[in-house]
């Protein structure tokens, strides 16, 4: 199944921020950062920009906001002004104008403000069309763990992202990928401006990697091995144009990029939906 060729974003999640890194990304041909603004104690963004702040012009950058610092940890707001705010810092932290900030999880408040579930949102993307309205941004996008709370909420009041990330792969449950595609269908988005996150669910090392075969979708695998087939995979599950993922080691990064040569096939991807479907209708809800 051929289309456009697929964008791969290095995540600096929990990775560590190291130069060898964003050099060893530069020289594969890997031009695209996302962060957030809650890792490292609220300091990753500082972090970034002291070890490698010479580098980050030479990448597209996209931190994400929606949380932050509380009494008891990391808390999470949909409040307008701390979301223009957090923008504002974001920009000030890695010394640059963002190239796309993200809306990090909406559902996550959402659910704790039922009443008012709308009105947050749109009041929220509202904060962030106006923050690239000041300049602060070029864009802004939504970042959604589990997308189905945002589905009945989506009309024309609702502030169009420029982009949606969703989970991706494998581990992704047929209902989460169905409201992923179901949202990105309400916001009138085409697949160039969705995006793939946790390909690997948190970690290549899980059990679970042992007990699959990541090759299931695709056309030819033979060229391809270790995480590369569950990676390319990814790109399907659902169907997204970009998928960010974080990596420690340049190594590792190289061993994912070259992943992207392999094709995924659309007949084996429609049977492995159709397959977590039936198993998900056989589980009590």
């Amino acid at each position: 199944m051929r289309g456009a060729d697929p964008r791969f974003v290095l995540g600096l999640h929990r990775s560590r921020r190291e130069r060898r890194l964003l050099t060893g990304a530069l020289d594969l041909g890997v031009t695209a950062l996302d962060t957030s603004t809650n890792y490292l104690g609220f300091r990753s963004h500082q972090i970034l920009a002291r070890t490698a702040g010479d580098l980050l012009p030479k990448f597209k950058v996209s931190p994400k906001v929606g949380y932050f610092p509380g009494p008891d940890g990391a808390e999470h707001s949909l409040d307008s002004v701390r979301l223009h705010a957090a923008v504002e810092q974001a920009a000030e932290d890695l010394g640059r104008e963002p190239d796309l900030v993200f809306l990090r999880n909406p559902e996550h408040s959402l659910r704790e403000a039922a009443p008012h579930n709308q009105d947050a949102l749109v009041q929220a993307c509202a904060a962030l069309d106006a923050a690239v309205a000041k300049g602060l941004c070029a864009a802004w996008g939504v970042a959604s763990w589990d997308p189905s709370p945002l589905l009945s909420l989506i009309n024309t009041t609702v502030p169009r992202p420029a982009v949606l990330m969703v989970r991706a792969g494998l581990l992704v449950g047929a209902g989460t990928l169905d409201a992923a595609d179901a949202l990105t269908k309400a916001w009138g988005l085409d697949g160039s401006k969705v995006w793939g996150m946790s390909p690997f669910g948190g970690s290549t090392s899980a059990p679970v990697w042992a007990r699959i075969d990541p090759r299931v979708c695709l056309r030819d695998s033979s060229q391809l091995s270790g995480v590369q087939p569950a990676f390319r995979a990814a790109y399907h599950l659902p169907r997204v144009d970009s998928v960010a993922v974080g990596a420690d080691e340049p190594a590792h990064l190289g061993e994912l990029v070259g992943g992207l040569a392999g094709e995924a096939e659309e007949r084996s991807v429609q049977e492995y939906r159709c397959l977590l479907r039936d198993r998900s209708r056989g589980q009590p809800a």
